[in-house]
């Protein structure tokens, strides 16, 4: 059973992250022929306070 996490910052809506989950579950699929109904794939939301980026966080970028 193919496990997918994918980790990103904060905001993206509700629409933006049914589309990750359909085009990884494909990419699962076609990739390693695993059935579809087999592949998982779970979001992290992270905080934007918790993502850092080249010493400072996400937030304080304005990310």
């Amino acid at each position: 059973m193919p496990f997918a996490q994918i980790y990103m910052i904060e905001g993206r809506t509700e629409e933006q992250k049914k589309a990750v989950i359909e085009k990884v579950t494909q990419a699962l699929v076609e990739a390693v022929g695993a059935p579809q109904q087999n592949v998982r794939v779970w979001i992290h939301d992270v905080p934007k306070e918790n993502w850092g980026i080249a010493g400072v966080s996400a937030k304080d970028l304005g990310r």
